[in-house]
């Protein structure tokens, strides 16, 4: 076969290879480079298996044992720190905790009975023995009558009927109180119950109502508090830095007989500016927008008036918007993290990926340490600390990133770090800013707990 290249890997026999040194050499590079190729997608696969197994099987926690032991071998770029070993205090037993003394509080007395009192000549009151239980009532529900009170009303000879108002319901033509409203409505977007869970639980209570009329109490409560979206998203547009995450979302259309996957974006304005020489925090808000699709017009129709800093997950929907000036990207160590955490996660020895979350973890052994401070410190610390530490840990990502399989998951990891690497080293740039998107992320998770329930909503 002289002279003639294989079109896939094949097991050779020594009278199938050519006797030309050159054509020698031309048929084991060909075979090497498919072997790589096919090498680089069992990686892949490896990987998409092990993260789907995580998904359905694993934890959530993203936590690694014995990085500190993970750098034997010796190379001439910069090598990951190794983490400080942390000092755990002895378990000292403190009893139960105190009950909060801000609860209500029933006093009970016990005292002896009559029949034990007179197995003794004499008894004196010494003392009391307090101890506590915290208890718990049910809550129950109450029928409101509202009574309003008649009048016949004459001046100037003329006469009327004049009633007393009331508006016993927010809603019209609706039995429900506002307090009822409230709790629906907190049992739905802060507890994620969906209506049928909440059907259940007003049934259980002696209140039979349907699914259709808590979706209709739902929705009316929405227009009612409507008239506060502007003012909440005008003050969520003034804050110092805002973060952005978006998460599916099945909507049921009327006439389509399944469901199409929507999105529901959300927005957190955070952070502290400096006034009249001191740092004062802005209230967090958090805006949640829905959309039908994840298209770059909805970030860029919510964000228009903004001016500051947008930290994201690098989509390239928010690019525009970096594009325009205004609005400055911070990138996300906790997404470049995850992307390292899911292969080393599945390596049974220590590499590169667990090398690589060695570095992180120190980054954010720097953050724990200054958390408390105020911005002015934290910058200063960063400058010190944090950039030196940036600066070896990009060297070791540039020395080791054309080591790997050019389409490994591993490739993608260090691929994602480069790429983005001015976005995720700005937030040493201002002491205000934070390391990650964990914060947009802690208020967009609880979704997921009833994505699946939605279309019942």
């Amino acid at each position: 076969m002289a002279g003639v290249k294989p079109s896939m890997l094949m097991l050779l026999e020594p009278a199938d290879l050519p006797d030309e040194l050159p054509a020698l050499k031309a048929v084991a590079l060909h075979q090497n480079q498919l072997a790589r190729q096919f090498w680089e997608q069992v990686e892949i696969l490896r990987y998409q298996i092990a993260q789907l197994t995580r998904a359905r099987f694993g934890t959530s926690a993203e936590h690694l044992a014995g990085q500190a032991d993970l750098f034997a071998e010796t190379v001439a770029l910069p090598t990951p720190p190794a983490v400080p070993d942390s000092q755990v205090a002895g378990h000292v037993r403190r009893g139960r905790p105190a009950l909060p003394k801000d609860l209500p509080r029933v006093r009970i007395e016990y005292d002896l009975s009559d029949a034990e009192k007179a197995e003794f000549d004499s008894i004196q009151r010494i003392g009391v023995e307090h101890s506590e239980t915290l208890d718990y009532t049910p809550a129950k529900l109450t029928v409101i009558e509202h009574a309003r009170i008649k009048y016949a009303c004459s001046k100037d000879g003329e006469s009327t009927i004049r009633t007393a108002f009331a508006q016993p319901s927010p809603l019209p033509k609706s039995s429900a109180s506002a307090g009822l409203l409230a709790q629906v409505s907190i049992n739905t977007f802060v507890d994620h119950l969906p209506l049928h869970r909440q059907e259940v639980i007003w049934k259980r209570k002696g209140f039979p109502v349907s699914r259709s009329t808590l979706c209709d109490w739902k929705l009316g409560v929405g227009e009612l508090l409507s008239v506060l979206m502007p003012p909440l998203k005008a003050h969520l547009l003034r804050a110092p830095r805002v973060h952005s995450d978006d998460t599916t979302m099945p909507l049921l259309e009327r006439g389509r007989g399944s469901t199409k996957t929507a999105r529901l974006w959300g927005y957190l304005g955070a952070g502290e500016r400096l006034e009249n020489g001191a740092w004062v925090a802005h209230a967090p808000a958090v805006v949640f927008d829905f959309a039908e699709s994840r298209q770059a017009i909805h970030p860029g129709t919510f964000l228009r008036d903004y001016q500051g800093y947008l930290q994201v997950d690098a989509y390239s929907g928010y690019d525009a918007l970096f594009r325009s000036g205004k609005v400055i990207e911070v990138g996300c160590w906790a997404h470049c993290r995850r992307r390292f955490f899911e292969i080393a996660k599945m390596q049974q020895a220590p590499g590169l990926a667990a090398q690589a979350l060695a570095w992180i973890a120190r980054l954010y052994a720097i953050e724990t340490a200054i958390r408390p401070l105020s911005p002015d410190q934290k910058h200063l610390l960063r400058q010190q600390q944090s950039v030196p530490l940036l600066t070896d840990l990009r060297l070791w990502l540039d020395g080791h990133a054309g080591k790997v399989l050019p389409r490994s998951p591993l490739a993608l990891a260090f691929g994602y770090a480069l790429r983005n690497w001015n976005a995720l080293v700005r937030y040493t740039e201002s002491g205000i800013l934070l390391p990650d998107n964990n914060a947009m992320e802690r208020c967009i998770r609880p979704i997921s707990i009833t994505r699946s329930f939605c279309t019942s909503f």
